[in-house]
């Protein structure tokens, strides 16, 4: 995992922050899709946005912010000219989620939730996704076979 200065990290987390803010989402949905402690309730999320606080430099919160940005960055790529349809696309039920939106995926299913929606929007993690896939079950076919 890479580790980051806290100049970087509370950029970072004003990044995230500000791509939330971007989607329209509440504070309580925002402490849900970053899986914060429960004791940082909605009216800490001024401190972060201000750099007073940077978020955690644990693997799950690095997986979320991860998948945050991708997920910002592929809509402004779908979407660029239009914020409106960047959070329309998000609370739109889609068939790959069974009729769920993709807030309600991330909300309900933490970082797979996370994973999954960036996989439906941004095409190319999701080829990289496959391929790593792909190429995981060859090397188990092929330790199998030695």
């Amino acid at each position: 995992m890479q580790t980051f200065s806290a100049e970087e990290m509370g950029a970072l987390t004003r990044a995230v922050i500000n791509h939330m803010d971007e989607w329209k989402i509440s504070a309580e949905q925002m402490l849900m899709i970053l899986g914060l402690d429960e004791e940082v309730r909605p009216r800490h999320l001024q401190q972060y946005r201000q750099g007073d606080k940077t978020f955690p430099q644990t693997p799950d919160m690095m997986d979320r912010i991860d998948h945050i940005v991708g997920i910002a960055d592929a809509l402004r790529t779908t979407f660029p000219f239009s914020s409106q349809m960047r959070v329309m696309w998000l609370s739109k039920p889609h068939r790959r989620f069974q009729r769920r939106d993709p807030l309600a995926v991330m909300l309900t299913e933490g970082v797979d939730g996370l994973m999954k929606v960036r996989i439906e929007v941004d095409c190319a993690y999701g080829y990289a996704i496959n391929d790593a896939l792909h190429a995981a079950a060859e090397e188990k076919k092929k330790a199998a076979a030695a």
